[in-house]
């Protein structure tokens, strides 16, 4: 579980969890957010909105009392409710997680093979619906999760230039190992934190890259160097 603090006047929170989540288990009082001096304010709404395509119900963004980020920012979140997972294998109560500082840049939490990219865009509402990758050509994709929602520098979306700039380590069923990029770039326009790399390689993805200080959260701070290992579609 990772929670990175990302919301003007210090009122909201994404927290992503290591797997999806039943929303129907999930209400704002399973969660609670103590600060640097040891208070805890009342959380007043979570929401998986806008991140809401398949595979994507892991981030949950809360609104509450989190502490005044200059002199008593949150440090920690708890699990204090019986939240389960959407397979209803896992309760998430007792897990808890540090507060990723406001001033830090957003990276990448997660980067797994995804065997439902095909569907991104065409669930939820409208408004949250993410682009989709192009039907000729792609063979797989990985999906790609932020600490946060980002953006380009003047806040729009990323377009070929930064497609360019992932960069996916495959492996090759020899073994051999080689750097690609993705075909197109997808899952965009819909506010959330999620990318979707589309891919015209059946090599074994290993690892994703992205250089620093192309994507800003909406407190405007830079992304550092991010890499982060793929994990295979289970």
């Amino acid at each position: 579980m990772h929670a990175f603090l990302q919301s003007e006047g210090n009122t909201g929170m994404p927290v992503i969890f290591s797997t999806e989540i039943d929303i129907s288990t999930m209400q704002a009082g399973d969660f609670k957010v103590t600060t640097r001096s040891g208070a805890s304010g009342k959380m007043h709404c979570a929401s998986v909105l806008p991140a809401t395509d398949p595979g994507e119900l892991r981030t949950v963004l809360l609104i509450g009392q989190l502490g005044p980020a200059e002199s008593d920012p949150p440090v920690r979140v708890d699990v204090v409710g019986h939240l389960q997972s959407i397979d209803g294998t896992l309760d998430f109560q007792g897990a808890s997680a540090s507060v990723i500082p406001l001033e830090d840049g957003p990276s990448i939490v997660l980067a797994e093979v995804v065997e439902d990219w095909t569907l991104v865009g065409t669930l939820g509402p409208r408004r949250v619906r993410g682009s989709l990758c192009p039907t000729e050509g792609v063979v797989q994709a990985i999906r790609v999760t932020w600490e946060g929602g980002v953006t380009l520098k003047d806040g729009n979306e990323p377009g070929e230039a930064e497609r360019d700039l992932y960069t996916i380590t495959v492996e090759a069923p020899d073994g051999t190992r080689n750097e690609v990029k993705p075909l197109a770039l997808a899952n965009l326009g819909d506010g959330d934190n999620n990318h979707m790399l589309c891919m015209d390689t059946i090599d074994r993805p290993i690892s994703v890259s992205f250089p620093e200080s192309v994507f800003t959260d909406p407190n405007d701070d830079l992304n550092p160097a991010t890499k982060i290992d793929v994990t295979p579609y289970r």
